[in-house]
This record gives C-alpha cells, sequence and structure tokens, in this order.
C-alpha cells in the first residue's frame, strides 16, 4: 500500500471525537428520482446541470438532524461515469459535488460534515474481473482527489463487495491525508455478493485500523445492517461501526418503486443498532427526511442497554440468520 498522509483533522473528526452517536443521511438517488432525474440517468451530472436540485436533498436530510451528508458522487469515477461518455468529468462533477454539499452546510447553524461518497467501479477485479489492482487505484485515486481538493471532510467509501476492489480504494483514499471509512453491502444470505461476512470484515479491519470506521450500507434492510454491525463489532469492539440500511427490498407499483419499511420502524433500528455498537447510523435507498428525522428522535431518545442477542435482533427487524461456518456460500457474481 501507498506510504499514507498524516491525517487531517477535519468536522467529521471533530463530530466523532465528541463520542456521541452521528446521523447519517438518507437515500440520495432514491430522492432524485422521485424528483425526475430519469431511469438510466446520470446523477452525478445534475451536480452541473441542477445544482440547487441536489441542493434540496442535502437541505432536507440537515434539516431532519443529519450530522453527515454524502455528496452526490456515488458513480462519480471514470468507469461508471464512461457509460453516459462523460469519463473525462470526474474531476469538474466530483468538486461540484462538494461545493453543492458545502453550500447546504453553511445554512446548517451547527456542524455537519460532507463525506465524498465512493462507490464501487462496476467492474470485477482480477482474479475474477478485467480490472487489475493497479488500474483500480488509479480510478479511484483520481475521484478521491478531486473530493478531497475540492474540501470534503471524510472520503465515504460504499458498496463494496470484495476485498480486491476494497484494498484499491483504501490504498487510493489514504494518499489524500483525509479520514475515510468503508462499508460493505451485506446483501446475499449475510454476506456480500463476493463473499465477505461482517465478520472477515472485522478481521480486516484489525489488520487495517487506519480505516477510520466500517460497516454496512444498503443491503435487504435494516435488521441486515444491524446484525452486520453486531458481527463486526464482535470481531472488532475498538472500531467505529457504521450502519446505513436500505429501507427494505422494493416494491414494484404502478407509480414506481415502493420501500416497505417506514419511519416508524426507525426506532426499533436505532435502538438495536447502538446497542449492537454502531456509532454512526442512517439509511440508505428508500430513505426520506422523515426517515432521517426518526433516526434523529431516536438517537436522541436512546437509553443504553445491554448488548443485543441475535435472536432479538432477527425478531425484532427481521434480519436474515447467518449459515454456519460450514454452509457459507463462496463468493459469486449478483445474476
Amino acid at each position: 500500500m501507498a506510504q499514507e498522509q498524516e491525517t487531517r483533522r477535519t468536522t467529521f473528526s471533530e463530530l466523532l471525537g465528541s463520542g456521541r452517536p452521528l446521523v447519517a443521511d438518507g437515500a440520495m438517488g432514491t430522492t432524485l428520482f422521485s424528483l425526475g432525474l430519469e431511469g438510466g440517468g446520470c446523477p452525478e451530472l445534475l451536480n452541473v446541470e441542477q445544482p440547487d436540485l441536489v441542493e434540496k436533498v442535502h437541505r432536507g436530510f440537515i434539516d431532519a438532524g443529519s450530522d453527515i451528508i454524502l455528496t452526490n458522487t456515488f458513480g462519480g469515477n471514470s468507469r461508471r461515469l464512461a457509460l453516459h461518455r462523460l469519463q473525462d468529468m470526474v474531476a469538474e462533477l466530483n468538486a461540484a459535488a462538494v461545493q453543492v454539499a458545502r453550500r447546504a452546510v453553511d445554512l446548517a447553524g451547527r456542524p455537519v460534515a460532507i463525506a465524498g461518497s465512493v462507490g464501487p467501479t462496476g467492474d470485477l477485479f482480477a482474479p475474477l474481473g478485467p480490472l487489475t489492482h493497479e488500474e483500480g487505484v488509479v480510478v479511484f485515486t483520481e475521484q478521491c482527489r478531486a473530493l478531497a481538493e475540492a474540501g470534503a471532510d471524510v472520503l465515504w467509501i460504499e458498496t463494496i463487495s470484495s476485498f480486491e476492489e476494497l484494498a484499491a480504494a483504501v490504498e487510493a483514499a489514504a494518499t489524500t491525508g483525509l479520514p475515510y471509512t468503508a462499508t460493505l453491502s451485506f446483501d446475499t444470505a449475510g454476506h456480500t455478493m463476493m463473499g465477505i461476512s461482517p465478520s472477515a470484515f472485522g478481521e480486516w479491519w484489525l489488520a487495517n485500523p487506519h480505516v477510520t470506521a466500517i460497516g454496512a450500507n444498503c443491503g435487504i434492510g435494516p435488521g441486515d445492517a444491524v446484525a452486520a454491525a453486531f458481527d463486526v463489532t464482535t470481531i472488532a469492539p475498538n472500531a467505529v461501526t457504521i450502519a446505513k440500511a436500505n429501507c427494505g427490498i422494493p416494491l414494484y407499483q404502478t407509480e414506481g418503486l415502493t420501500y416497505p419499511i417506514g419511519p416508524d420502524k426507525m426506532g426499533d433500528y436505532v435502538d438495536l443498532a447502538l446497542r449492537s455498537g454502531a456509532r454512526i447510523i442512517g439509511a440508505c435507498c428508500g430513505s426520506t427526511p422523515d426517515h432521517i428525522a426518526a433516526i434523529r428522535e431516536a438517537v436522541g431518545a436512546f437509553v443504553p442497554g445491554p448488548r443485543p442477542e441475535r435472536s432479538e435482533i432477527e425478531t425484532r427487524l427481521e434480519a436474515a440468520r447467518r449459515p454456519s461456518p460450514a454452509g457459507r456460500r463462496e463468493g459469486r457474481r449478483r445474476g
């Protein structure tokens, strides 16, 4: 791994240093689609073509109580932007996203951290796919440096499914001097689609403690995100752990996709996530400012209690039961 720079202290570092649970934001993509982004469109292009729309999303989550907002850059690397023939606009689109987020944060009247969202490349890494480690580092470095130079407070690597891609993203993030986090999507029988378990992720962090926070995002629903946090903190109790769950599996209705888990379920989610050791709690696909407001309220009302049993997570949040070690699936591609 490339030599790391000294980590800069940022708003994110200061918020984390407070010791209190932090609230992350909700779904950027889902919200943009609800506001008119067409299917197949490029969300990142809105950072320059409709920045007021992106700012509106950020302000909604800030007003709901978010301590951390993620930039509209999930697909902002050259491999993903090439699908829209925008691969030459990596620096411009990522910098614009940070600037839009900064405008929203400046109106907050309180500290809010800007997390530069760094999603997957969309390609499989060697030996299963065409992308080499070195090529992946180049792709991620371009995006990470653009976000850092524009003023992001933290790099937020998310929805990763393989250790190979994670290694490339982390190596790139380490060159910027910013703190950086990493979350995986445990959406396949309690594992990522490439076979990583939350326990294995915890073991990975023990060897990579320079990663500021780790955890779960996206996936199937709150139960699996909390179960992942539980497993990570069982292995790595000192890790700052993130839970940023989907609002269930979307349902196809005549008016479009709808998500089955509403704000009323966020109280159980927060209670179990915090008791399982999570320090940062937000939501992912399907979540609205109402979900984040419910999370904020539940965090404020939280009364510490004993670490939950796995059965309580499975019952209250319908988490998938983890297979035994002998029954764990090997990594596979999404069908």
